[in-house]
């Protein structure tokens, strides 16, 4: 019964995956691979090289600075979508007048599409035309070229990630929120427990579970968050807000198509998300986390 699954997954995933790491393992190029031209059949001139993509990227600096700040990025958007989504699930959590508006409201971010949501950014970062900059000039202030100083523009890509990821957060939290005995909260209201001790002593200990996985979740999608670096600000100025599959991308398809580098980056990517996922994993279990 899960052949067919199993025969998707193959087409889908396993083959290009193959594919990539075969490619990561010559010297593939625009210039070298095969391909037809009306009737004319050129045929692939690449060559197995072994590892020497991957040593070339791994002892190279534009790697190291580019982990750097993807590092940065994921661990600041992820504490940002956890702890503001953990603060609103818990207040959508309380008897609240129009609670159900407020959450279609808040839940509107995650509904629209990455891309269309990075366009509306990148309109309201405008530097002569944008709404941000309009009402720092009806303030008195002056308006800032958001994405043309390295500092701005990251602060302006996490600030557009966060407003994406932090409805997926709070969704599930409220979930996790909504699980928990309230007789748990109340028998510690009657013994006497604060607000910040019935919220440390029951309400984290009661979300480990789903905060486990949705911390996960957010840190592989934020690793890999292509849409909103590339749609925002292209990778600039520069290539300052270029993360590892952004850069990945460039190589692929820009300039001389590196296919082989490219897929190398895409390996590493993917290598190092592999063992952060079982790390997490092992260190949630010798912890007592059954996931």
């Amino acid at each position: 019964m899960v052949a067919p699954v199993l025969v998707v997954m193959l087409v889908l995933i396993g083959w290009p995956l193959a594919r990539g790491v075969y490619l990561s393992l010559t010297d593939a190029t625009e210039a070298n691979i095969g391909r037809t031209i009306g009737v004319n059949v050129i045929p692939s001139t690449y060559e197995f090289v072994g590892l020497e993509n991957y040593a070339r990227i791994l002892t190279s600096g534009l790697f190291w600075d580019k982990l750097l700040w993807t590092v940065i990025w994921t661990v600041v958007c992820v504490a940002l979508h956890y702890g503001i989504g953990l603060g609103l699930a818990v207040m959508l959590n309380r008897r609240l007048r129009f609670r159900s508006v407020y959450r279609v409201l808040l839940i509107l971010p995650w509904a629209v599409p990455a891309f269309v949501a990075a366009f509306i950014w990148r309109y309201l970062y405008n530097s002569d035309y944008g709404v941000i900059n309009g009402f720092l000039k009806l303030a008195g202030l002056g308006g800032v070229g958001w994405l043309d100083d390295p500092t701005t523009a990251k602060i302006a890509v996490i600030a557009v990630n966060v407003w994406i990821g932090v409805p997926f957060m709070m969704v599930a939290l409220l979930g996790g929120l909504q699980s928990i005995p309230a007789e748990l909260y109340e028998a510690a209201e009657v013994d006497g427990a604060s607000a910040w001790q019935r919220f440390r002593a029951i309400t984290l200990p009661g979300l480990s579970q789903v905060s486990s996985t949705v911390v996960l979740l957010g840190t592989i999608w934020t690793f890999n968050m292509f849409p909103i670096i590339f749609l925002v600000t292209r990778g600039g100025p520069g290539s300052e807000t270029e993360i590892l599959v952004t850069y990945a991308f460039r190589e692929a398809f820009t300039g001389i198509r590196n296919y082989s580098g490219s897929a190398a980056w895409g390996v590493i990517i993917l290598a190092m998300l592999v063992v952060l996922a079982v790390g997490y994993r092992r260190t949630l279990r010798s912890q007592g986390d059954p996931w």
